[in-house]
């Protein structure tokens, strides 16, 4: 029988079971029925950028405060603040990602941080998923305020929180980024919220929403 392996790092949320390892991370494999659901993503590689808004790394990006857009290889690039952008990828792609940010001659200053293990990141996906971010956020989730790729910083159940509206194959998906200590908080309070409309909790990863 082969030996079971040993995780090398684990999320600040702890997993519904069963759990397995997957790339070094112990992660849930459990899979929900549920319309509305929540799963733990904090495995995505995280990689905070900061340039100068307007020079080469900014426009190379190609995504303004406030706005996300799916890259062709399913990479997520957001915009989460003036001169200050996250790029969400597979899980051990950090290296890669930072690697990519390059600051040419005349450019300005640009830093590269890789946040993985030091952020929660959470995926909350179906229909009724405004319903339940409007119990915890002041922030209009409508289409015409908060359409698709749309991103914000604002406050979940008073707790600092980065949003991001990434749809998946037609269905409202928020992801919620937030530092690490505060993640089982987080989804907590989520689980918490989505109760009334049936909420269950997933492990497995969602697929990348199409290229927009």
């Amino acid at each position: 029988m082969p030996e079971a392996l040993s995780p090398l790092a684990r999320s600040a949320v702890r997993p519904p079971g069963p759990t397995q390892v997957m790339g070094g991370w112990e992660v849930s494999t459990r899979v929900s029925t549920s319309s509305l659901w929540l799963a733990d993503v904090s495995p995505l590689a995280k990689v905070l950028v900061r340039a100068e808004p307007g020079a080469g790394v900014a426009a190379r990006l190609g995504v303004g405060h406030g706005r996300a857009r799916r890259r062709a290889d399913g990479v997520l690039v957001v915009g989460s603040g003036p001169g200050e952008w996250l790029l969400v990828g597979p899980p051990g792609s950090a290296s890669l990602l930072a690697g990519e940010v390059e600051v040419e001659r005349g450019e300005g200053f640009a830093s590269v941080v890789d946040l993985t293990h030091g952020r929660a990141l959470l995926r909350l996906t179906g229909p009724t998923a405004p319903m339940v971010l409007a119990k915890l956020c002041p922030v209009d989730l409508s289409d015409r305020v908060s359409p698709n790729l749309v991103a914000f910083r604002s406050f979940l159940a008073n707790l600092a929180t980065d949003v991001v509206r990434d749809d998946l194959d037609g269905s409202r998906s928020y992801l919620l980024h937030c530092e690490r200590p505060s993640g089982q908080y987080l989804y907590d309070v989520l689980i918490d919220a989505g109760a009334e409309w049936g909420i269950e909790p997933t492990g497995v990863f969602a697929p990348p929403a199409k290229e927009t």
